[in-house]
């Protein structure tokens, strides 16, 4: 039975709802669209404007991977704080963070579209710049996503980079400190297991980050998002299930997962993409002390990544109770 939305809803909340429709549409559609746009416009009388754009965009080619190109006015669009209202997204801080030193966070889960660590690390509709004075957060993304045309300027306005090496390197090196690099440890195929409930974690053997760290003395910092994997049910695909080892055979061909999730509608609740308003607590950990070592032993790479974990599992053992999260409830890392 469709359970649809009442006929009078207020405004605030039929923008909010708004807001999280285009925000949808770009993570799903707008790269696409993009693409089709700029090739389009080849084939038209304003086939120059495209030619003018792929002249910048080979001159800026290598843009996303050195800090990107952030956008104060569009960070603070009040779009995004429509949007953050229709969940609600909060961000809770646990301890300082010195702004004379660079930092790189490790964000779980994932869940399907990674909308906490979007709203807080690439707006300031949860006063990030507020709770955090002195830091500026980036989060890395897939390189694919950076090869949109158009679609790449969006990206980076919000402080998001290429997920490389020389991208954290960039960031990580930078003298003058107060460098937050955010990465999404579980990527892509732990979107698979975002489910409400869930709370299985793709980290244990996810150690590339702590050898980021290390190499760059970037101190450490944990990151849970209670309520991210309850935006949206998923259809049931458990591991050895025939729609898992497709959708893990087109993960490592495509580098991007398809998890096949649904929501709620835009006037009725039962069925759609849009997540479900259900409320994101995005909790920052304490900094870990990360000594500069510029070769890592794996001794040395798996003492931080146990440590890392330890911290992690804290984390969330302290705060779960307040989040709804049942007493019997673990983190669990494959």
């Amino acid at each position: 039975m469709v359970k649809f939305a009442p006929l009078f809803v207020p405004w605030e909340r039929r923008l909010q709802t708004l807001m999280v429709l285009q925000w949808v549409f770009s993570f799903l559609a707008l790269g696409l669209i993009c693409n089709v746009v700029f090739v389009g416009l080849l084939f038209t009388r304003f086939w120059l404007f495209s030619v003018l754009y792929a002249t910048w965009w080979y001159l800026d080619r290598d843009k996303p991977r050195q800090g990107g190109r952030r956008i104060h006015a569009l960070r603070r669009w009040v779009i995004w704080k429509y949007m953050k209202d229709y969940f609600p997204v909060s961000l809770v801080k646990t301890a300082e963070l010195d702004p004379s030193r660079n930092y790189l966070a490790g964000f779980h889960p994932h869940g399907v579209l990674a909308t906490g660590a979007f709203l807080n690390l690439c707006t300031e509709s949860t006063s990030f710049p507020e709770l955090f004075p002195g830091i500026r957060p980036h989060l890395m993304m897939l390189n694919l996503w950076f090869r949109a045309p158009f679609f790449r300027d969006y990206l980076m306005s919000g402080g998001l980079v290429t997920s490389d090496k020389e991208s954290a390197a960039h960031i990580l090196n930078r003298k003058d400190g107060g460098n937050l690099l955010g990465i999404i440890v579980g990527g892509a195929q732990e979107a698979l297991n975002a489910r409400p409930g869930a709370y299985k974690l793709l980290l244990r053997n996810r150690k590339g980050f702590i050898r980021l760290a290390l190499m760059h003395g970037a101190d450490l910092v944990p990151i849970f998002s209670f309520g991210e994997n309850d935006l949206y049910d998923q259809i049931e695909n458990s591991p050895g299930s025939w729609l898992r080892w497709i959708q893990n055979r087109l993960q490592k061909i495509m580098g991007i997962s398809l998890p096949l999730f649904h929501g709620r509608g835009i006037f009725q609740y039962s069925l759609g993409f849009l997540p479900y308003r259900r409320p994101i607590t995005t909790v920052v950990g304490k900094p870990i002390k990360v000594q500069k070592i510029e070769h890592p032993s794996q001794k040395e790479v798996d003492q931080l990544h146990q440590h890392y974990i330890k911290e992690l599992c804290n984390l969330f053992e302290a705060h779960k109770l307040k989040y709804n999260v049942p007493m019997d409830h673990h983190l669990e890392f494959c």
